[in-house]
């Protein structure tokens, strides 16, 4: 492996390298780095810059304080997890420590949502603005630590406003759900600042700081397993702590040990890693949110990988056609090859540039690495590719741009000036471009609806746009794209249950069984097989087949015992039954009891007309029956009861 070496810069005032296992503990830090004027000398600027870096933020931002929840699994997580929006109390933190749900074990992202609920109820606004205060801190911290590792100012800002204000992290940002990606990254970054203070003094209390930090942010979402190899990245550059490999930092000196130890070194955390990994890929099989090998085969996992990875690298240049989802297709020869070709080549140059810039190649690695586990070689999900996921990684494409071009202008003697110009145009055109990605997602309608204009055959999207507007009474509306994702997938379960309902709705009951028998013989979920055995009986009893209603109510209740809509469904249909039997005792024998008793069933069973009738017969029989003016009374005052429940799961969730 060639030696990755980090030249000073032209003005730079080289420090001699610290000898093996020296400890530097007296010496303090001192900035040896380019003079960049007496503005920036000063302590005080970098508390300014923090500020205007949180001003800049939370100016763009703003507007997700006005947002709602959307239908993208803000209901599982928050509006409609009971142990989440009862806030935070002791049961909740215990079952946060051990629930899979969604797939995934996060408790520090549970928590945290169960606070959110305790301080701000139902209200969106407070939600949105927690999430936005944690990218604020992953902004800030992001800055002081480029400047302390490099004492580079400048460039610590301007990457600092790029991961602030791409358009890319405006998911992890604007949606509710995705709060585990924002609470990592901090764990994950605090993590790499303790790490810095371990290697200007190695003790094991500092080095159990780093571990604890870790795995702080493997509990707020498992995608920073790769944190022990993004510290080994951290050696060679800026720390420059590989002995032999690496020219040590001239603003951040640091004893220097050999390439083994330092791996060595990392072992326990990979440990740590291993761990997340396994509970991770339990999770997610119990949730069946990894298909299996003949579902996606492997050559086009890594066909999708590849193609992923220029994806990412196009849209970090060039956001346009964002969506927070983007299904999985087919991938022609011809893309699969120019993305490996766009890699190779890229690669190469990079590899090339090793001696002279290392920042270019340690981005570069940071870049792919952090993406690993989520690239899709183990696919999660029916997404080809997430915004979300390049939080943490393209934290190395603006590193390796940015420390890049400004090297390079020094090399070439650019003027200042059009430096300035240069970073003030990217800082401009990014907050524009987000400002304008923030207004699809002020509703589930207009953030769907923009995710159809960018990407076509998005089953997800035709579904969950679906279930907004038949949520804001738009059914007509809703149905078409509802036809259109059953199109796409055949056997989608949530297509299947919200046509079969909308089949019942307009009397199609033969079309309605159909469509609800295709998802009892196709879907293994729990939750999609209660709907579509509820809608069965639904459909059944509608028709008249009460046997095989209660069949299927009765299947229904089995998968979900405690579920108080089957008894009601059940309770429902032997109510109808009752009522028939009784009405033919009732004209053979019209007693007072009779009509009594008759009415009360054809109340329980929705019809409360005919219940005030008979009501109105056994008060005609005995005037003084005290329980008949009773029923009619409450008959009158109650409203209707409610029609068999037949709410089905909404769209599909992310990842």
């Amino acid at each position: 492996m060639a030696r990755i070496a980090q030249p000073p810069s032209p003005s730079t005032k080289r420090k001699p390298s610290l000898p093996s296992g020296a400890s530097d503990r007296s010496a303090k830090f001192k900035e040896e780095v380019p003079a960049e004027g007496p503005f920036w000398s000063s302590q005080k600027a970098n508390l300014l810059i923090c500020i205007l870096l949180a001003v800049a933020t939370f100016s763009i931002y703003a507007p997700v304080a006005t947002h709602p929840f959307i239908n993208y699994d803000d209901g599982p997580y928050v509006v409609n997890n009971s142990h989440v929006n009862t806030g935070l109390n002791w049961q909740n933190v215990k079952w946060a420590f051990t629930a899979i749900e969604s797939g995934n074990w996060h408790p520090l992202t549970w928590i945290s949502h169960a606070l959110d609920c305790q301080l701000f109820g139902a209200w969106a606004g407070g939600h949105h603005l927690t999430s936005l205060c944690l990218h604020v801190f992953n902004v800030i911290l992001l800055f002081l630590l480029l400047y302390r590792a490099t004492g580079a100012k400048g460039r610590s800002v301007v990457v600092a406003a790029l991961f602030a204000l791409h358009p890319f992290n405006v998911e992890s940002v604007a949606w509710v759900a995705e709060r585990k990606n924002l609470l990592c990254t901090l764990f994950f970054l605090l993590a790499i600042a303790a790490y810095g203070r371990y290697a200007r003094r190695p003790g094991i209390l500092r080095y159990l700081a780093v571990a604890a930090l870790f795995a702080l942010g493997l509990a707020s979402k498992p995608m920073v397993v790769t944190l022990p190899f993004v510290l080994l990245l951290v050696d060679f550059w800026p720390l420059g702590r590989v002995r032999n490999w690496s020219t040590p930092s001239p603003a951040f000196p640091i004893p220097q040990a050999s390439l083994s130890w330092l791996a060595l070194e990392k072992l326990p955390l990979l440990g740590l890693s291993a761990a997340s990994a396994v509970i991770t890929i339990i999770a997610q099989r119990r949730f069946n949110a990894m298909p299996s090998a003949s579902v996606w085969r492997l050559s086009w996992r890594i066909e999708n990988a590849v193609n992923g990875y220029a994806t990412y690298l196009e849209k970090a240049f060039f956001p346009r056609g964002l969506s927070p989802f983007y299904p999985n297709m087919t991938l022609g020869v011809w893309q699969v090859g120019l993305a490996a070709s766009l890699l190779i080549a890229l690669s190469v140059v990079i590899w090339k540039l090793r001696c002279g810039r290392p920042y270019i190649v340690i981005g570069f690695l940071w870049f792919l690495g952090t993406l690993v586990p989520v690239i899709g070689i183990i696919q999660v999900g029916a997404q080809s590719i997430a915004d979300r996921y390049t939080y943490i990684p393209l934290i190395g494409i603006f590193v390796a741009v940015v420390w890049g071009i400004s090297e390079t202008a020094r090399s070439k003697a650019v003027r200042i000036q059009w430096m300035v110009a240069l970073s003030a145009l990217a800082l401009i055109v990014c907050p524009v471009v987000t400002w304008q990605q923030l207004t699809y997602w002020k509703s589930s309608v207009d953030l769907w609806t923009r995710a159809l204009q960018v990407t076509p055959s998005n089953y997800v999207a035709e579904e969950n746009l679906a279930v907004a507007l038949a949520d804001l009474g738009r059914e007509d509306e809703a149905l078409p794209h509802f036809e259109i994702a059953r199109q796409i997938i055949p056997t989608d379960p949530t297509a299947l249950l919200n046509v079969g309902t909308d089949y019942v709705k307009q009397g199609r009951l033969k079309e309605a069984i159909e469509a609800f028998e295709i998802v009892a013989r196709t879907n293994h979920d729990p939750e999609h097989l209660t709907a579509a055995y509820r809608g069965l009986g639904i459909a059944y009893a509608q028709s008249g087949n009460r046997a095989k209603a209660r069949e299927n109510f009765i299947l229904a209740q089995q998968i979900s015992p405690l579920a108080p809509t089957e008894f009601y469904n059940l309770a429902r249909l032997e109510a109808e039954e009752g009522a028939e039997k009784l009405a033919a005792v009732v004209s053979a024998y019209p007693t007072a009891d009779n009509y009594l008793q008759l009415g009360q069933l054809l109340h329980l069973s929705g019809k409360d007309q005919d219940a005030e009738v008979a009501y109105d017969k056994a008060l005609k029989i005995d005037p003084k029956s005290t329980e008949a003016k009773k029923a009619l009374q409450d008959l009158k005052q109650t409203d209707k009861p409610p029609s068999p429940s037949n709410s089905f799961p909404s769209g599909p969730t992310g990842r």
